[in-house]
């Protein structure tokens, strides 16, 4: 990661499914068949960029041979798992000397629907860099390959970059977005960066953790427990700036560099509090002993996760991307597009948000009420197979096992789904209700809680999205 501020682990399969109430329609669940990347291929390809250090001088900064044979290194093993594959000289912007950077793109899916991954495969000088950054380019490489083993129906296409001169000033990733054509910009529907994915005493960090790209990053590392956290210290300072430069959502998993520890991220991750998540950021202990083994697997395999979920499959024809559709879902932004019970859009004093500081806590009176939310959603012609996702928690002073409180779930005044106190409990849960019989139709999504004359229900909402399921 770069210097200066420029402006238990799960064999992976589908996400855990929320349960389906009984005597409601089905609530269909994200499942998608992500594979577990293997941890010891990922540190495998470590291994070889550490050795490609210690033959050059110790390092791999981006003027030296030591980050070209780590360019030849990476580039060779795409080229014979079929990838496509262009070394692109950085001719302007970039320090004199630097080498190329590397772009890889699946020949499959729709090309004007592009999801990217990238990592830089520079370093500083002072080191080999094996967590910053050789651990996010180690494990964007066992992504790509695994995705070539796999070779699954392609619904979007995906291309992978390992960046040049990223210690230097983002300067190679921001020569690829400045010189791409606009109308080349415009099919990049999101990029995903990966730096210091392994750091010793990290913290489990999303960049951008409510934007709708972000979702299926969070989602993964949720389904673990891991409750991530925004990536506030790494804003601005890797690769996924150059793209936000230009208006391309951007998200990415990071664990953290000089910055300290808090105690409740100590408690809640493990660790040390009061000390840095690398204690051999930028220096030359950064070695294959400054890997965080678990926090790189969960990273590695939440890599997988996304890029399943945004671009394989045969989807409803290849141009599916929901991305965007459900407007301000984490309710960070106000209250706009929401209409109907606005009022219960809040930071509220007693409640932790699903993700950020903000959700909706619709009942909760104790008497007979009726609160709602509702906004417009457009789901995309090509998403033949689509879910409204969302983050629920119930909490209830009912005691008994007749549903007497509701949360409903209705699409055009059509009922999707019921919750009610009997499910109470549990915490954040994820909840889905199927849209796919909507694909090409604008329709209104209204969540609506409604209590009956005593003992209160509250139903706690947050980051509604829809993804293609």
């Amino acid at each position: 990661m770069a210097g200066t501020l420029l402006a238990l682990v799960l064999g992976f399969g589908a996400l855990p499914a929320a349960a389906t109430p009984s005597g409601t329609s089905p609530a269909s669940t994200t499942a998608l068949a992500a594979p577990d990347i293997s941890v010891t291929a990922v540190r495998a390809h470590l291994d070889e960029l550490s050795a490609i250090a210690a033959r050059n001088g110790g390092n791999r900064r981006s003027t030296t041979q030591g980050y070209r044979d780590s360019v030849a290194y990476v580039k060779g093993k795409l080229q014979a798992a079929g990838y496509t594959v262009t070394e692109q000289p950085c001719t302007s912007g970039c320090t004199s000397g630097a080498g190329p950077n590397l772009i890889a793109e699946w020949p499959k899916g729709d090309a004007n629907n592009v999801y990217m991954f990238g990592a830089h495969l520079d370093g500083v000088s002072a080191g080999p860099g094996m967590n910053d950054n050789g651990s996010g380019s180690a494990a964007l490489l066992e992504n790509a390959l695994t995705l070539a083993r796999e070779n699954p129906d392609m619904r979007n296409r995906v291309r992978f970059a390992w960046w040049t001169d990223e210690e230097q000033g983002l300067n190679g990733s921001y020569f690829y977005v400045r010189t791409l054509p606009s109308a080349d910009r415009a099919r990049i529907k999101a990029y995903y960066n990966f730096d210091m994915i392994a750091s010793l005493n990290g913290g489990y960090f999303v960049n951008h953790i409510t934007s709708a790209a972000a979702a299926p990053m969070k989602a993964y590392w949720d389904s673990l427990g891991l409750r991530p956290e925004e990536n506030t210290e790494g804003a601005g300072r890797s690769d996924d700036y150059s793209f936000e430069r230009y208006s391309i959502p951007t998200s990415g998993y990071a664990m953290g560099a000089s910055a300290r520890k808090t105690s409740a991220q100590a408690a809640k991750w493990g660790g040390t509090s009061g000390s840095a998540y690398d204690p051999c950021y930028h220096r030359a202990c950064d070695t294959l002993t400054n890997i965080n083994t678990t926090g790189l697997d969960r990273a590695a395999d939440g890599i997988a996760y996304t890029l399943w979920q945004q671009a394989v499959g045969t989807g409803g024809g290849g141009t599916c991307d929901p991305a965007g559709a459900v407007g301000n879902g984490g309710f960070e932004s106000g209250t706009s597009p929401w209409t109907g019970t606005t009022a219960v859009i809040a930071a509220h004093s007693g409640r932790t948000a699903h993700g950020g500081t903000r959700f909706a806590w619709l009942g909760g009176n104790g008497s007979t009420s009726t609160e709602s939310l509702s906004q417009t959603v457009t789901v995309p012609a090509d998403c033949t197979r689509a879910s409204l996702v969302f983050w629920l928690r119930i909490e209830t002073s009912e005691s008994s096992s007749r549903a007497y409180d509701t949360f409903t779930v209705r699409v055009n005044g059509s009922t999707r789904a019921t919750w009610s106190n009997v499910h109470a409990g549990g915490g954040w849960v994820q909840r889905s209700a199927d849209l796919s019989a909507y694909a090409g139709q604008t329709v209104t999504v209204t969540f609506t809680a409604t209590e009956d004359y005593s003992l209160q229900t509250g139903f706690l909402l947050d980051d509604v999205s829809l993804q293609s399921a």
